[in-house]
């Protein structure tokens, strides 16, 4: 089925087929469970857990572990993540496992003497690491919601990570892409390479190292990775290729259990993450502004609903971009940015028939652009109305490009997502000012949006995606294709989409977004359109009156599957 999607796709978006075509993509279906990620063997392994009795937590904990096996590129011990978790009797909570920034950081590590930011130095190498947090994550989540024994829960990451699998063609192609960095450190050609080449499709990935990781972890617990040999090897390795991450640091991580952020939209409640994940909170605002128009009167595609939805887009990523950072270091005026009050003012402002030039919001903020990539996410949900909704993530392909010796794992480069200097965008074209400035034991800003959409208190769309600032975006359309659009799930996430993020003040979008009449709709209200091959890979779940549908985005490589 997943070949067929993905080809079927390339069709649509390439000759602009009509929705009623698009309904060959059918989802999964299940009435027990429903699971939804990037990689078909953790989509597997995680309905194996659903149902050995173990509820959604159990689950999500073992795909998690399990991604840090079969899809190094993203899945990760060396990174960090968000977890949005709904419980049966009604409760909510929110993980955040984000990295943080080592002690020996400082706001002007990244520049050179006449203080200019030095390409590169915040993504590849030790220096670019953040202390990781995606292990506790996991085990904060199982600790506190799960069911089965971790034990249990870890068996199937540690038997492939033992026994190996099967390198397909999207590991092959994505090595292939990163070869050039990943030869540059002797620990990474070590776990990655056989005779000097690295692994390529059709070749058994078998990583013992990373198994006795995973194993101290399963005996040890929390302290089985954040103290004693793994915690050693982390600083070690990070030092020895230019950072500056300590034993102390690793020891003295700890995740954090919140409150979700939650926000109204057409009767439906939706909840996501707030800072130091910016998601939440540009999701939020965006849903606020859109709140004002009437989208399902002009269409999805319109030149009309576009319009309003790009505008919603700016305005939100401005105030991402000046407002965001850490809570436990900024002031954020939360309560005007999720107000409906806030919303109601730009909603007034926007001109119905012409663009808003972004540097006539925050000029002072305006700078050149660059670009960057990838994350993984998972949506999760049990017999019993138990659902979880993860983003993990090392930053960039691969992170740092760099290996733990000893242990296998990749290390994240997530310091790049602080403003290295404000104003300078980072890899994805973030800009961010003082509030996402450097500093020691610092949460950098994230555009993880790990979300779900509650109807009358209960799930009714799990959802999110990786893919940079474009995550919000691609997570904000899914939701109007699915409330506003009342397309089928299916139609909902092969929809071509678009992105704006204020900075660089340019349309990306998808092949068969934009019909001709449309585009140049657009051009003439002064918008810059620029194509842009994917945005996002959205894994969702759709809970219906006779069951649980479940579709991995036909953009990555991911699967669906429910029993």
């Amino acid at each position: 089925m997943r070949p067929l999607a993905k080809g079927l796709l390339i069709l649509i978006i390439s000759a602009g087929t009509s929705f009623s075509q698009i309904s060959v993509l059918k989802p999964a279906f299940g009435t027990h469970g429903m699971v939804s990620t990037s990689d078909s063997i953790a989509t597997a392994v995680g309905v194996q857990i659903l149902k050995e009795g173990g509820n959604a937590v159990d689950a999500a904990v073992a795909v998690g572990f399990t991604l840090a096996v079969t899809y190094p590129q993203a899945g990760n011990l060396g990174g960090g993540g968000y977890y949005i978790i709904h419980l049966k009797d009604g409760k909510n909570y929110a993980i955040d496992a984000r990295e943080t920034a080592p002690a020996a950081a400082s706001r002007n590590m990244y520049l050179d003497a006449a203080g200019n930011v030095i390409p590169g130095k915040s993504l590849i190498g030790g220096l670019s690491v953040g202390v990781p947090g995606n292990v506790d994550g996991l085990l904060t989540a199982e600790k506190r919601f799960g069911k089965l024994p971790i034990e249990k829960v870890m068996e199937p990451a540690i038997e492939l990570a033992q026994k190996g699998f099967i390198v397909d063609g999207r590991l092959q192609e994505v090595f292939h892409h990163a070869e050039k960095e990943l030869k540059r450190f002797h620990s990474t050609m070590k776990y990655f390479s056989r005779n000097g080449e690295i692994y390529r499709q059709g070749e058994r990935l078998v990583q013992k190292d990373l198994a006795n990781v995973l194993l101290k972890i399963e005996k040890g617990g929390r302290d089985g990775f954040y103290k004693g040999e793994i915690a050693e090897m982390i600083a070690k390795e990070d030092q020895a290729t230019g950072g500056v991450i300590t034993v102390k640091d690793v020891e003295g991580y700890h995740a954090v259990v919140k409150e979700p952020l939650m926000v109204t939209y057409h009767g439906y409640e939706v909840m996501s993450m707030p800072p130091s994940s910016s998601g939440g909170v540009c999701l939020a605002e965006m849903l606020n502004i859109l709140e004002h128009f009437d989208l399902r009167k002009y269409g999805y595609g319109a030149s009309q609903t576009l319009h309003y939805e790009i505008e919603a887009m700016r305005h939100a990523f401005a105030d991402r971009d000046k407002y965001l950072g850490d809570l436990s270091f900024v002031s954020v005026p939360m309560k005007r940015l999720l107000s409906k009050a806030y919303a109601d003012t730009i909603a007034r402002e926007i001109d119905p028939f012409s663009a808003t030039p972004s540097i006539d919001i925050y000029p002072e903020l305006i700078h050149p652009p660059h670009e960057g990539t990838h994350t993984t996410h998972y949506s999760i949900i049990d017999n019993e109305g138990n659902a979880v909704s993860v983003t993990t993530t090392l930053n960039s392909y691969f992170g740092s490009m760099v290996v733990v010796n000893g242990g296998g794992f990749f290390l994240n480069n997530e310091m790049d997502d602080f403003s290295a200097k404000p104003g300078t965008p980072n890899q994805f074209g973030a800009i961010g000012a003082e509030a996402n400035s450097i500093q020691p034991g610092k949460r950098m800003l994230s555009s993880m949006t790990p979300t779900m959409v509650l109807k009358d208190g209960k799930p009714f769309l799990i959802l999110g995606s990786p893919g940079g600032t474009t995550i919000i975006n691609a997570v904000l359309e899914v939701i109007l294709n699915v409330i506003d659009f009342h397309m089928p799930l299916a139609r909902a996430e092969m929809a071509p989409r678009i992105h704006h993020q204020w900075v660089p003040d340019v349309v990306y979008y998808e092949p068969g977004a934009l019909v001709y009449d449309v585009k140049q709709s657009l051009i003439s209200r002064g918008y810059r359109l620029v194509p842009r091959e994917a945005i996002g890979e959205v894994q969702t779940i759709l809970v219906t009156p006779s069951g649980y549908e479940g579709v991995a985005d036909p953009r990555g490589p991911g699967d669906a599957e429910g029993y």
